[in-house]
């Protein structure tokens, strides 16, 4: 299964869990256990999660573990050994725009949530990604949560060695910060 066949799930489609499997809660950012069995509904299918309601809330079940929900989880982002420093750069972007609030069905470089993205090449070959970001609300509780999405993924390439986010606040988030497609679609037009 790739991300667009994840997108194929229906928003309300119930199912079963083949296996326990932890989740995120949302949008407390904590790991919590549903059980095998369990009856989940599909909330969003975007970027490389599932967000899912159980329970009277709300939990995100990362591309890793979408086995539970009987789908092929999702193999880690990578990129050839021999990639330039501008499909590096690519990738990172790219990867970044497979990341999702799990509330907000819009990626978090449309969103306006990325403030910048730095690529440094030390001398040994390696490289250094370091992402300011920031969050709807300075309260979210899934900042840590992105953020670690963000850093997962683009750990894919081999050629980057660290990943840093820094959470920022200034200058504050607001709508006028999204792109066009990002509003269309949450309907701000």
């Amino acid at each position: 299964m790739d991300i667009e066949q994840i997108t194929q799930l229906a928003k309300g489609q119930s199912l079963p869990l083949q296996r326990d499997v932890d989740a995120i809660a949302i949008p407390f950012g904590t790991t919590e256990t549903l059980p095998e069995d369990s009856v989940v509904s599909v909330m969003q299918a975007k970027g490389s999660s599932v967000s899912v309601g159980f329970g009277g809330r709300l939990y995100l079940i990362e591309g890793s573990n979408l086995d539970a929900l009987g789908l092929e989880p999702l193999p880690r982002p990578s990129l050839p050994e021999e990639a330039s420093d501008e499909e590096i750069e690519q990738f990172v972007w790219d990867q970044l725009k497979t990341c999702f609030d799990p509330e907000i069905p819009v990626n978090i470089v449309d969103l306006g949530l990325v403030y910048g993205c730095r690529i440094e090449r030390l001398i040994s070959g390696e490289r250094i990604v370091t992402i300011r970001m920031t969050l709807t609300a300075p309260g979210c509780g899934m900042g840590d949560v992105i953020a670690a999405d963000a850093r997962n993924k683009i750990l894919g390439a081999p050629q980057i060695s660290k990943v840093h986010t820094e959470i920022v606040f200034s200058p504050p988030w607001s709508r006028d910060m999204m792109s066009d497609e990002a509003k269309l679609e949450l309907g701000m037009f």
